[in-house]
């Protein structure tokens, strides 16, 4: 399936532009009710009608249909003793419905639903949703069966492929949008821009309400092996500012953009793209003509945040309800009937916990057989370890459990290089401490427990880089850290972390050099005592690095990785290599490990621990 077998026009004509106002327009101007605000008895003229409705939002889902954790089979559980996924955010939903009416609500997403849990990786990779008789994919059943009205596109989204993510879409009783998500060949939309709903609030005309879909840029450097040549991702306010006039007028009375970007986070990738990672007030400010933004991406805990539009002086509001299910925003519309239009008279938006409620027995009974199938999957032992290893330490210290990440990749690359011009090349391999709470386990070891280690989708490259650009990648990659003075004390809660938040999937170390991180030196001056086998590292020497596909594409912004030479590239998921390794090798053990290298955090020369 190509992405030009589908016709935009036709595609979305059900849903967006003129198509989603079917029933809107024309009925709204042949009925009488459209004058009832007259009010001439006493001669005063108009008398407005006032009401509410409610605009719900989810975002970052995730694959989470359940509170449930895959990796360590048992039920979800976080220090603040979140709950996640969908079946507790129908509880939600319905109560809702039932306070407001549920002719006065509308319940939307702000993308990335079709990745995170091993329940939607198996029904995109073990029992994918593309086949002849394709199984309906549960988050699809799941949200169809709550009644979304809208969603957006997630960059999480094209993980998968196109084809996937067409069958997703397929499988929807809403529209899937992303107006920024444009054909290469014609930068047309790909998908719905956007879609009008109509709500009758019990007097004049229904009420429409535009909900505008707007994904994140960065897809086209994180997901580029799927998408290059196909589609291109423009930034999120310029496209906005397209499309919310057209909104208006098609007839919107209320315009509400549902988007996957941040509120105003920097950029993870730099000057890669000429566009912002983290747009949301950005847009609000910018953009006139918009009532309310969802916004996700961030994984952040938003209630409410208030945003003035440049142009127009009036309040935009956003919110962003965490991620996983853990909170529903609800956007509180107060408007307004007279003269034959609506206007929107007060908004605010406020978030309601998941974990103050029940799972829906509806969602758990119309997914229950996938979840027991994937339980089962998860729980296949793939061999044994000699110990226990953790990954808790990981953040600070060189941990055994790192190092079968990097292991692993090594092996692969070296296996896949063998007899060609770069076999003779030192191999090194790239890892960061994806999962704060994993664990293999000694004895048994299950699939879940390798999962659990590396929880995303990423694919294995092989990238050429000189000893000197290792030595880049790896003071970038020390920026994770704070800087600390001899003396000072240290507190390993901000140690990590540094320089804009670095997210932990962005501290790389490398597996097969040996090295120091010096946390009394600044950012760009840490690593010293580079070297490999016992030599210092030649700075004009080849070596090749085992690197994640995110990685390889410019994710993190780290140096040199993204121009270097590709020697090598394997389609199939890391997570999966890891599998069929400790599988082949039956046992895990650590010891194997010593002696390749490894690094260590010291203050001024004298090492932390």
């Amino acid at each position: 399936m190509t992405l030009n077998r589908r016709d935009f026009v036709t595609r979305s004509a059900a849903t967006a532009a003129g198509a989603a106002l079917v029933g809107g327009l024309s009925a709204a101007a042949a009925t009488p009710a459209a004058a009832a605000d007259l009010d001439e008895s006493h001669g005063r003229g108009p008398v407005p009608f006032r009401t509410s409705f409610t605009v719900m939002g989810t975002t970052d889902l995730h694959g989470h249909v359940f509170n449930w954790e895959y990796f360590t089979d048992s039920e979800y559980d976080d220090k603040a003793h979140n709950d996640v996924g969908l079946a507790k955010i129908s509880t939600l939903v319905e109560q809702v419905r039932k306070e407001k009416g549920r002719g006065h609500t509308l319940l939307i997403d702000a993308g990335d639903t079709i990745q995170g849990t091993q329940l939607s990786y198996y029904f995109a990779r073990i029992e994918p949703i593309t086949g002849k008789k394709a199984p309906r994919h549960p988050m699809a059943a799941a949200m169809n069966a709550i009644g979304y009205d809208a969603a957006a596109l997630g960059n999480h989204e094209f993980n998968y492929g196109i084809p996937l993510l067409r069958a997703y879409q397929d499988q929807l009783d809403f529209p899937l949008l992303g107006a920024n998500a444009l054909n290469a060949k014609d930068e047309k939309p790909a998908f719905p821009p956007y879609v009008i709903r109509e709500l009758h609030l019990g007097h004049g005309r229904p009420l429409r309400v535009g909900i505008l879909g707007l994904t994140n840029p960065g897809i086209a450097i994180w997901d580029k092996a799927n998408v290059q040549g196909q589609l291109t991702f423009p930034g999120i306010p310029e496209v906005a500012a397209k499309w919310v006039p057209k909104l208006r007028a098609a007839g919107a009375d209320v315009v509400v953009v549902s988007a996957h970007t941040g509120v105003d986070d920097p950029s993870s990738w730099g000057d890669q793209l000429p566009y912002a990672e983290n747009a949301g007030a950005a847009m609000a400010a910018s953009v006139p003509g918009i009532d309310a933004i969802l916004v996700g991406h961030a994984h952040k805990e938003i209630p409410q945040r208030i945003v003035v539009n440049e142009q127009t002086g009036k309040n935009v509001v956003l919110s962003e309800p965490a991620l996983w299910g853990e909170r529903l925003t609800c956007f509180d519309f107060e408007v307004e009937f007279c003269r034959g239009r609506w206007t929107v008279t007060g908004v605010s938006s406020r978030l309601l916990n998941s974990n103050t409620v029940a799972e829906d027995p509806k969602i758990v009974e119309l997914v229950d057989a996938q979840h027991k199938k994937v339980v089962a999957y998860v729980n296949q032992v793939i061999g044994t370890c000699k110990e226990t290893l953790s990954i808790a330490e990981s953040r600070f210290k060189d941990t055994p459990i790192i190092d079968l990440i990097g292991r692993v990749q090594a092996d692969a690359v070296r296996d896949a290089l063998a007899g060609g011009q770069y076999a003779s090349l030192p191999v090194l391999a790239q890892a960061a401490p994806f999962n704060r709470t994993a664990v293999i386990p000694a004895g048994e070891v299950k699939l879940r427990d390798a999962a659990g280690l590396y929880i995303y989708e990423n694919t294995l490259e092989a990238r050429l880089l000189t000893g000197a650009q290792i030595k880049d990648y790896l003071e970038y990659s020390a920026k994770y850290y704070a800087q600390v003075a001899p003396g000072d004390p240290i507190n390993l809660d901000t140690l990590t972390n540094q320089s804009n938040n670095t997210p932990d999937y962005n501290y790389d170390s490398i597996y097969g050099v040996s090295y120091d991180i010096d946390i009394a030196q600044p950012v760009g001056s840490r690593i010293v005592n580079l070297s490999y086998q016992g030599a210092p590292v030649d700075p004009a020497g080849q070596f090749v690095l085992a690197v994640n596909n995110y990685r390889a594409n410019g994710g993190g912004n780290f140096p040199h990785v993204a121009k270097a030479q590709q020697v090598w590239a394997n389609s199939d998921e890391i997570r999966n290599t890891m599998i069929a390794w400790v599988k082949a090798k039956g046992v895990i053990d650590p010891t194997e490990f010593y002696g390749t290298g490894g690094w260590r955090l010291v203050r001024a020369g004298v090492p932390l621990f």
